[in-house]
């Protein structure tokens, strides 16, 4: 729960430290400019408050982990969904209004995830979790936003090393096999989600485990 809170926090200080002319630049996401994926930010952030006030009653059906599901196919950019935040991002005209709904949305998800009992149990996406598990699910989730967040910014700060460190960890228990030690951790998981594709050199070091990258996370 730290990871997350420190993973949050630096990726929403580097969002509010942007100047406005950030915004208009492309980001690690497939047809997303840093708007639209600080756009998204604003509505994982609500789905954070969402998911820790919605207890279950059941036993957990998934972990950090097996929240996370391997789709087939990289997103383009055309998904419906993808597509209404894109509007929603033009809607908000000036930068500075995202920067203040994300801080407000932002800080408040923050508080209610340090305020949460981990040992809870929360329901989300049809999957029910201990709280624990869903903030550490996120921590994967704010560490390769920030990535994408800093794709084509390269003076602005990156992910915490302890959050990419767990995200590292976490990617090679989804793909069931460990990178390359050679590989850092955020080469790990750039080259591992396809956010740029390996060397040569890389992926002969990847061995077999290249025949199943990228892992598409959704």
């Amino acid at each position: 729960m730290d990871l997350f809170s420190q993973a949050w926090a630096a990726l929403r200080t580097a969002v509010a430290e942007l100047p406005d002319e950030d915004f208009e630049k492309p980001s690690g996401c497939a047809g997303w400019l840093v708007r639209d994926l600080v756009c998204h930010l604003v509505i994982d952030a609500q789905d954070v408050l969402i998911t820790l006030v919605t207890p279950a009653d059941t036993e957990p059906t998934a972990d950090s982990v097996t929240y996370w599901h391997v789709a087939d196919e990289a997103p383009d950019g055309n998904d419906p969904l993808d597509a209404l935040i894109v509007r929603l991002a033009a809607a908000y005209q000036e930068p500075h209004l995202l920067k203040f709904h994300l801080d407000d949305v932002g800080s408040a998800a923050g508080r209610a995830a340090r305020l949460a009992d981990p040992a809870a149990v929360v329901s989300t996406q049809d999957m029910v979790l201990t709280v624990g598990d869903y903030l550490g699910a996120y921590v994967l989730e704010w560490t390769l936003h920030h990535l994408d967040l800093i794709a084509h910014l390269p003076d602005v700060p990156g992910p915490p090393s302890e959050g990419t460190a767990r995200s590292r960890a976490l990617l090679e228990q989804i793909a069931g096999a460990a990178f390359p030690a050679s590989f850092s951790d955020t080469d790990a998981l750039l080259i591992g989600t396809g956010r740029r594709a390996p060397t040569d050199a890389e992926r002969a070091e990847l061995a077999t485990l290249a025949a199943k990258l990228p892992l598409v996370l959704g």
